[in-house]
């Protein structure tokens, strides 16, 4: 069962490393520093969600109730998927870079 992995591309070139932010930047489309970061923040949550959904989707092709020789390197697999989501860019990273790039839209909810 050889799955390739392919992801680069669906959730952009965010760095894994720490970035410093330039405030000012940050502030530009809302206005205020709060709302930017609430933002951010829900979109790296739902990146969160995909990314976890997609995670479990692939290992759940390894779920087995038969023990078999072929385990092994299933397993070996399992475990090349893994160290891969875990070497991805944090979702928040790729949220902030999203909104830095202009590419999330936003409103707010209607008050009645």
């Amino acid at each position: 069962m050889n799955k390739s992995i392919n992801l680069k591309g669906k959730f952009g070139t965010a760095s894994s490393s720490l970035i410093t932010r330039d405030m000012g930047k940050l502030v530009e489309q809302t206005g205020n520093l709060y709302e930017a970061v609430s933002v951010i923040s829900k979109r790296a949550n739902q990146i969160a969600v995909m990314m976890k959904e997609e995670l479990n989707s692939k290992l759940a092709d390894f779920a087995s109730t038969v023990d078999n020789l072929e385990e092994v390197h299933e397993n070996r697999e399992q475990i090349e998927i893994s160290k891969y989501y875990e070497r991805m860019p944090k979702p928040t990273s790729i949220a902030t870079d999203e909104y830095m790039e202009g590419k999330l839209k936003y409103r707010y909810k209607d008050k009645e």
